[in-house]
């Protein structure tokens, strides 16, 4: 019998992730525990015994990964310490680790070009220009080690809401934006496609995101055709960006080549089609919660 125990049940994904066992008929537990106590995660994994583990927790800061810059300790307790610790025990116990992690760890460069080939699971981080990145990067290269441990390297993540983590919200408020395609993760598609990762205990890295790559104004114009005909924007270029940051931001493909193979018999949906897909749930699901058409997000 699958169990499964979940960590970072408060956290956006674990939500989600909570939301969808329940709907897939899984046994599972919420975690209590921080994953950096050691002893109090292996409290919980001797009490509910699963057969696999989720780990979407992780500090991102709020309201956006600036705040890792000033809170460094508490960034490496819970992306470094907690992630190596989930990894150990679950190695020593034998037991299927699955970790929502990032693919914020790359930016292009020279080899890796607008439009060219993407990173793939192999290439090791080049982007550190933020402090949440580096932590994420560093924790990866060990992580490698664990061969019970699946890393999903998310990117982005997108959902049919407007939730203030979902990346489309994001944009949607500023007050100008950049224009960069990047691999994204459309959370409704792929979260269940996660779970049969973890069923069928694939491990290692993936790149954990709708084949292809979107930009920022792409978004935007599918945001305009489906949900917010008014909806207008301005671009500024990642120079102008970098001046009001306090941390860089990483912009990257990862090549999906790895995820689709691992996966033969799932449909993976290109960026383009799945966001799509995306704004036309977005625009039911608003009309719903009495969001759409007269209570959108605006500017501040």
């Amino acid at each position: 019998k699958q169990v499964y125990l979940l960590f970072g049940k408060n956290g956006w994904i674990g939500g989600k992730l909570t939301e969808m066992l329940k709907e897939q008929g899984k046994t599972f537990y919420l975690a209590d525990a921080r994953t950096q106590n050691r002893e109090a995660v292996i409290a919980e994994i001797e009490k509910y015994n699963p057969t696999h583990v989720l780990n979407a927790a992780g500090v991102t800061g709020r309201p956006n990964v600036d705040w890792c810059e000033d809170h460094k300790a508490e960034t490496i307790r819970t992306n470094v310490i907690g992630c190596l610790n989930m990894a150990d025990i679950c190695n020593e116990k034998g037991i299927h680790h699955l970790l929502y992690a990032t693919g914020c760890i790359f930016e292009y460069d020279d080899e890796h070009v607008l439009g060219g080939k993407g990173f793939t699971e192999e290439d090791k981080p080049n982007f550190h220009a933020s402090f949440y990145s580096h932590t994420k990067a560093l924790v990866e290269d060990l992580l490698a080690h664990y061969p019970t441990t699946c890393t999903l390297r998310v990117r982005m993540p997108i959902s049919d809401d407007l939730s203030h983590r979902n990346f489309v919200t994001k944009i949607v408020k500023y007050d100008r934006v950049v224009n960069v395609p990047n691999s994204m993760t459309v959370l409704t598609e792929l979260l269940p496609i996660s779970m049969i990762m973890s069923e069928r205990g694939l491990t290692g890295i993936y790149n954990f995101c709708n084949p292809g790559a979107i930009s920022h104004n792409e978004v935007l114009d599918l945001y305009k055709k489906y949900v917010d005909p008014n909806y207008t924007y301005t671009n500024f270029t990642l120079d102008e960006q970098a001046q009001i940051l306090k941390a860089g931001r990483s912009n990257n493909t990862l090549d999906h080549t790895k995820l689709c193979a691992a996966l033969p018999d799932v449909e993976i949906k290109e960026i383009h089609v799945a966001m799509e897909g995306v704004f036309q749930r977005m625009k039911i699901n608003l009309e719903k919660e009495g969001i759409w058409p007269d209570n959108l997000p605006k500017r501040s």
